[in-house]
C-alpha cells in the first residue's frame, strides 16, 4: 500500500520522522539463529564445511549472494534452490512465535500510533517478510520491500529508495534503522538518517550514522525524532546511549 506521509508533529519540541524505514532480521526480530541453522544443517547434508564465522559471514547479506556462497561450500543446488530451501526453514521456524528483539515491537508500535508511516525493508524475501509484518498485532507497514523485489542488494540503496518512492517522501526527516555493515551503507547511500543497533555482528563508531549499542530496548519516538532533526552524516558527539538522553 502507497501512503502520502502525514504532516510533522512535534515530540518534546522536535519535529517528528517523516516516515520511519525499519531492517528486519536482527533489527526488529532476532531471527539469524534460524538461518544461521539452516545454513549449517544445508552445507552439512551436502558434505561441505560450514563455520560460525562462515555464517557470520553472511548477515546483512542478499540472499542470492549468500546462495552462491553456500554454493562454493559444496551445496549442489541452484541459487533460486537454495534461497527457497533457506526461507522455508526459518518460516517453519517461525511457527513457534515471533523472535521480537528487545524493544524493537513496541518502538514499532509507538512510531506507527504516532501515524508516521513505517516501511519494512529486507532482504530476505517476500513470503518471510510478509510472516513477519502480519504477526506485528496491528497493520505496521505501508509498504514492504523484500530482496526479491529488487535487483541490487544492500549494501547498494536500491532497496531503501525504492520504499521512499512507494511512501512518495524524499530522505529528508525520514530514519532508517539496521543492525548490519551492508544495511547501513545501504541506508547512509540512500541519503537517510540512520541509526545503526549492532547485534551478531559489531559495528564501528562512524560519522554517517548514530550508533544505538542498547539495541531498541528503552528508546522511543522522541530518539528518533532527534536523529531525524540532525540529518544524514551525523557528527560523532550525537547521542549514543539512553543515559545521554535523559
Amino acid at each position: 500500500m502507497t501512503v502520502i506521509a502525514s504532516p510533522s508533529r512535534s515530540a518534546d519540541g522536535v519535529a517528528m520522522p517523516r516516515a520511519v524505514l525499519w531492517d528486519m532480521d536482527g533489527t526488529l526480530v532476532d531471527t539469524e539463529p534460524f538461518w544461521m541453522d539452516s545454513e549449517f544443517e544445508l552445507v552439512r547434508e551436502y558434505g561441505g564445511t560450514w563455520t560460525h564465522e562462515d555464517a557470520l559471514g553472511l548477515v546483512g547479506n542478499g540472499l542470492e549472494p549468500s546462495a552462491r556462497i553456500l554454493q562454493a561450500h559444496g551445496v549442489d543446488l541452484s541459487v533460486p534452490e537454495i534461497v527457497t530451501t533457506l526461507v522455508d526453514r526459518v518460516i517453519a521456524r517461525l511457527t513457534d512465535g515471533i523472535p521480537w528483539r528487545p524493544g524493537s515491537r513496541e518502538l514499532l508500535q509507538e512510531v506507527v500510533e504516532a501515524g508516521i508511516p513505517c516501511a519494512l525493508v529486507t532482504m530476505s524475501t517476500a513470503p518471510l517478510a510478509h510472516v513477519i509484518a502480519a504477526n506485528a498485532g496491528f497493520d505496521a507497514f505501508a509498504t514492504v520491500v523484500t530482496g526479491d523485489e529488487v535487483s541490487a542488494p544492500k549494501p547498494h540503496p536500491e532497496a531503501y529508495l525504492e520504499a521512499l518512492r512507494r511512501l512518495r517522501v524524499d530522505a529528508d526527516g525520514c530514519v532508517a534503522i539496521e543492525d548490519s555493515e551492508p544495511g547501513v551503507a545501504a541506508a547512509v547511500a540512500a541519503g537517510l538518517a540512520t541509526v545503526a543497533i549492532p547485534f551478531h555482528v559489531p559495528l564501528p563508531p562512524s560519522p554517517n550514522y548514530v550508533l544505538w549499542d542498547g539495541g531498541l530496548a528503552g528508546r522511543s519516538l522522541s530518539d528518533l525524532a532527534t536523529v531525524a532533526a540532525a540529518g544524514p552524516g551525523l557528527p560523532r558527539h550525537a547521542v549514543t546511549s539512553i543515559e545521554e538522553t535523559e
